[in-house]
């Protein structure tokens, strides 16, 4: 059985962890860390677990009594809570964080299953991927490692309103998301930072080169991705478009083909003949991918939930890579029907 604490357990992360955690066949919830509410039981909080759980949250962080440690924090809290914190050298940390996602002075691996499932296996420190950096990147993975990436490639991506956290603000009050929407961040979300990072070590040698446009500019030689993110009216998923043009023209059944064998293994990702909708993975841990081809141009359609293979689903997959269990186990999570 592994031993699990949970830090920043009361926001929409930390719930939707307790959930699925409290069902894991081979999970603990040794403690689930909230200073602000000490004390009160977790279903008082996240009111959908009401009847599944007594547990409580507390302020205590008994270190030495579990396994691993998940950091449900907010960005730039965790290198900051590692700086004054302990945490024993034998317990695993899954950070959902930001902070240890690019390659650096740390030890963390970075836990895309798809291209890390291996590594994964074997690190003691993770840090999850961003939830918009994980369905873009599933889109584009099968044509970096095929060298097909070319020429910029342009990505629209619709996030709910979950995605900014469980703080009230101004573009997540209801009257203003619902029946609305909005661009942000406009070509300088953060997450180009790992997915540049993903496809230029993906690639094959001599492939043009990604550039890190949020640190290099638009001027740098080599392929740019051209991120819009939008604000959806709805509270969960993400659903994403990537255009790419192709150096040379290939049928709809060659890209196709690409995509089936690249995520032949893989445990939740697959490839749809059909066009897909975000009913599909709302609600689930799958990513669903699509492709239409329109001469050299390829329409790649992704999609995931970001609270889930976004976020905790994807950390609880990362966890069981981690300590040897199945890999789906505690993730048989249905979609919404109709």
């Amino acid at each position: 059985m592994v031993k699990v604490g949970i830090l920043g357990a009361a926001g929409y992360t930390g719930g939707e962890l307790i959930r699925i955690l409290i069902n894991h066949p081979d999970v603990e919830i040794v403690f689930a860390n909230s200073e602000s509410n000490a004390g009160n039981r977790v279903a008082d909080v996240h009111e959908g677990l009401l009847g599944d759980t007594e547990l409580c949250f507390t302020d205590q962080m008994p270190f030495d009594k579990v396994d691993v440690v998940f950091f449900c924090f907010g960005h730039g809290k965790s290198e900051a809570f590692l700086k004054e914190h302990t945490i024993p050298a034998n317990v695993k940390i899954v950070d959902l964080a930001q902070d240890f996602r690019i390659k650096g002075n740390h030890d963390y691996v970075y836990g895309l299953p798809e291209v890390r499932r291996d590594e994964i296996r074997k690190c003691q420190h993770l840090a999850n991927p961003g939830c918009f950096a994980t369905c873009i990147q599933l889109g584009l993975l099968p044509l970096a490692k095929a060298g097909l990436l070319t020429d910029d490639i342009a990505v629209n991506a619709i996030t709910g309103s979950t995605g900014a956290g469980q703080k009230p603000g101004a573009t997540t009050h209801f009257s203003w998301r619902n029946d609305n929407m909005s661009v942000y961040k406009l070509f300088t979300h953060q997450h180009l930072h790992e997915i540049t990072q993903t496809l230029n070590e993906l690639a094959p040698a001599g492939a043009p080169r990604v550039v890190d446009t949020l640190n290099e500019g638009y001027e740098a030689d080599g392929i740019t991705v051209d991120f819009i993110p939008y604000r959806g009216d709805f509270a969960r998923g993400i659903f994403c478009t990537e255009v790419i043009r192709l150096k040379n023209a290939m049928s709809a059944d060659e890209v196709a083909k690409l995509y089936k064998d690249f995520y032949a293994d893989a445990a939740f990702t697959h490839y749809s003949d059909a066009a897909i909708d975000l009913k599909q993975v709302v609600g689930t841990n799958k990513a669903l991918v699509h492709v239409d081809v329109f001469g050299r141009k390829v329409v790649v359609t992704s999609m995931i939930d970001n609270l889930l293979k976004g976020a905790v689903g994807q950390a609880v997959q990362n966890m069981n890579l981690m300590f040897g269990l199945d890999e789906k186990a505690g993730l048989n999570l249905k979609a919404i029907a109709f």
